[in-house]
């Protein structure tokens, strides 16, 4: 009798598993179909070879608060402005407060002080951004790259 029964049984486990795979197809009558969800803007964002100052340095200041009032804002913090109006000619060819070196040396992103305070190789102080996390590879190589290209106001 086990046989017979069992028969039955491994077909019909053998049909459902084979047709679990189908689930979630594209068509758009079916009611699993599942919906692609964007991926969030962080993850859009790319290595440049020559970024623009405007569009992604100034972008990466923003969204990290390193702009923000109680940061390199309106608190002014070491005397850096990183608000769009004034964030160029605060940074290049302009010597840091808290040591005589300059904040971004065009063409010299190892030396230049912005680079060193990102990375913490600085001696003076703390590895920036001050309480958040340090600068993902994509944010530092594209400060490292606009550096290295001349620091173009662009």
């Amino acid at each position: 009798m086990r046989p017979k029964l069992a028969a039955p049984l491994l077909t019909a486990a053998s049909a459902v598993l084979a047709l679990s795979g189908c689930g979630g197809g594209s068509s758009p009558a079916s009611p699993s179909a599942s919906v692609p969800t964007p991926a969030p803007a962080s993850d859009t964002r790319t290595i440049q070879e020559d970024p623009s100052f405007s569009a992604t340095i100034q972008e990466i200041f923003v969204r990290r608060s390193c702009a923000s009032g109680s940061c390199h804002g309106a608190a002014l913090a070491a005397g850096l402005d990183l608000r769009s109006e004034a964030a160029y000619t605060a940074l290049v060819g302009v010597t840091a407060t808290s040591e005589p070196i300059l904040r971004v040396i065009p063409g010299d992103p190892d030396n230049s002080y912005l680079v060193m305070k990102l990375e913490g190789r600085q001696s003076v102080g703390v590895r920036m951004p001050l309480g958040f996390a340090p600068l993902d590879e994509v944010d530092l190589t594209n400060i490292r790259n606009w550096i290295a290209q001349s620091a173009k106001n662009n």
